[in-house]
């Protein structure tokens, strides 16, 4: 950075300032740990010498805390992945179900939102589809941070809600699915080959707020591939042309990954981790009713705390998976964390 051409190329320059503050907050996280674990050792040779017992509750209460973060820490050591860093494209389908499942939709982009909000990341809406009454039917939003696709690799999947849907008269309950497509967000020109004849380029009018000119023009692309059925879509910038750019830049990311599944696959004659997303193939069950239960069907991993889960409270479920992973954990398997 000290370098006299540092800035003349401002995206190099933003990418490499962000790096060095994950390195400067992942330093400090260490040196925290450090002092915290130095100051605990302090109060328990205090509390022997002079045989006061009062201060047990607050060693313990310390303890836990300090346990619970240096676990933290270590979890975040398995973000080891070649993409693991980057920031995430995720991406929310309503499933069949109108809008019991657009409202479901809506309260997940909330949940990955607020979540990103808490770790200080910066979201960016790159597409959105309302529901006709509530709700959102789809919503492609991009998430800014350091390690943000590692964390929320394990979100891909079909998420379950099962609740008394506050849109039925009758107050029956009700069973809605959502999909839920994450992929890292790979700046650098991948080497895959996208052939004219295969894919169609469609454009449309920006949906929502934006100005005049966005709402006014057909600014917004859809790229359908024909080979692999991949769809992807992006309406937040300016003009057509950025639109495509980066659009077309998701869909060689996908393209990428799947070809890196396909070969992983082959070589090790068993089914990839990242998988095609089918109805019923959920990853996770929400219950709110009749009672509150979170559970991951891969990991085990559950919270009876729903309403916080939703509020972005997900780290439990996210370094679970991780944990899971590094047990060698493979679909349809179940692990013990502990």
């Amino acid at each position: 950075m000290e370098e006299p051409n540092f800035w003349e190329n401002p995206e190099t320059a933003a990418k490499t300032t962000t790096e060095l503050k994950g390195l400067k907050d992942t330093v400090q996280r260490i040196k925290d740990l450090q002092t915290r674990y130095d100051d605990l050792e302090t109060l328990i040779e205090m509390a022997n010498e002079e045989e006061d017992r009062s201060l047990i509750p607050e060693v313990l209460e310390e303890l836990a805390a300090l346990q619970a973060d240096v676990d933290d820490m270590r979890i975040s050591t398995l973000l080891s992945g070649e993409y693991d860093k980057e920031n995430a494209i995720v991406t929310l389908h309503a499933g069949a179900g109108g809008t019991e499942s657009c409202d479901w939709c809506g309260m997940l982009y909330r949940m990955y939102t607020r979540w990103a909000e808490k770790k200080g990341y910066k979201t960016e809406v790159l597409d959105m589809l309302e529901g006709e009454e509530a709700g959102i039917k789809s919503v492609t939003v991009q998430i800014d941070g350091m390690n943000a696709y590692g964390y929320l690799k394990s979100e891909k999947g079909v998420h379950r809600l099962v609740r008394i849907s506050p849109f039925n008269a009758a107050g029956k309950r009700q069973t809605s699915f959502v999909s839920c497509d994450v992929m890292p967000d790979i700046e650098q020109d991948l080497d895959v080959e996208v052939r004219d004849e295969d894919i169609r380029i469609d454009t449309y009018r920006s949906s929502g707020a934006g100005g005049q000119h966005i709402n006014k023009t057909s600014s917004a692309i859809r790229i359908t591939h024909y080979p692999t059925g991949i769809v992807v879509t992006c309406q937040n910038e300016r003009s057509q042309f950025q639109n495509k750019d980066k659009a077309m830049q998701m869909l060689k990311a996908k393209l990428f990954l799947l070809k890196q599944q396909e070969q992983a696959e082959k070589e090790s004659g068993i089914r990839g981790e990242v998988t095609d997303i089918a109805w019923g193939h959920q990853i996770r069950s929400y219950v709110l009713q009749p009672y509150t239960m979170v559970k991951d069907l891969r990991t085990g991993v559950e919270s009876s705390n729903a309403s916080g889960v939703l509020d972005g409270n997900i780290d439990m479920f996210l370094n679970g998976y991780l944990k899971w992973l590094s047990l060698g954990g493979k679909e349809g398997q179940a692990a013990d964390l502990e």
